[in-house]
């Protein structure tokens, strides 16, 4: 049988965090390390989208290796062109959620298995969200109920996803661009530790998560 396929996208600057974040050290690894190992955990299928300056890297973990483009959408497009054309599924992963586990890849996959066109994780909005015009203005307060703050991974049928990306459209997802080709996509629940490394303050907030980790599982074997 034909294997689904996972594209991590790896090739930003990182201009908000201060460098290049996917290759910033997180407990003795790089955070793109834990991104890929999760990604190719079932047998899938990975191919890692990079900067143009570090396609010459070594990257064992990864399948494939290509060059990004100059926007997000554009490097997923580049990660499209190399999955094999009888990938049944494919997931787009951000290499900068490192603690995205395995389970929430098989589970947004098990969804489009069931039927939809793409499944995306997501959380409730804790605050309430205001939608303004140019001039700060509001014009409109959705129900926050309504709500959720979507994450990676999130996985597509192939077909849905190539058709959507064929029109050359940009979004700040991979689904909302599904949507826009009227696909229906699907939520299933994300996690909070599923968080993106956007600031330089959130490798502080995940180097003291793997101590957490670490320090639990130390406790766990002292009480055996």
């Amino acid at each position: 049988m034909a294997r689904d396929w996972v594209i991590v996208v790896a090739a930003g600057s990182g201009r908000r965090f201060g460098g290049a974040k996917q290759y910033a050290p997180l407990g003795g690894r790089r955070v793109l390390d834990w991104s890929l190992d999760a990604a190719r955990a079932g047998g899938r299928g990975v191919v890692l989208v990079v900067a143009p300056t570090e396609v010459g890297r070594p990257e064992p973990a990864a399948d494939v290796v290509v060059a990004g483009g100059a926007t997000r959408s554009g490097s997923v497009r580049a990660g499209l062109a190399a999955v094999p054309a009888d990938a049944p599924r494919i997931v787009v992963h951000d290499a900068a959620r490192p603690f995205a586990p395995p389970e929430l890849f098989d589970a947004v996959l098990a969804a489009v298995a069931g039927g939809a066109d793409g499944a995306v994780p997501g959380l409730p909005v804790a605050d309430t969200i205001k939608q303004v015009d140019a001039a700060g203005r509001v014009v409109h307060t959705p129900a926050r109920a309504s709500l959720v703050a979507v994450q990676t991974p999130q996985a597509f049928r192939a077909a849905a996803l190539r058709d959507a990306h064929a029109r050359a459209a940009e979004g700040t997802d991979d689904a909302q661009l599904v949507e826009a080709a009227g696909g229906t996509v699907v939520v299933v629940p994300g996690r909070a530790d599923n968080r993106k490394l956007t600031e330089a303050d959130d490798l502080a907030w995940a180097e003291s998560r793997l101590a957490g980790r670490a320090s639990a599982r130390t406790a766990t074997g002292a009480a055996r």
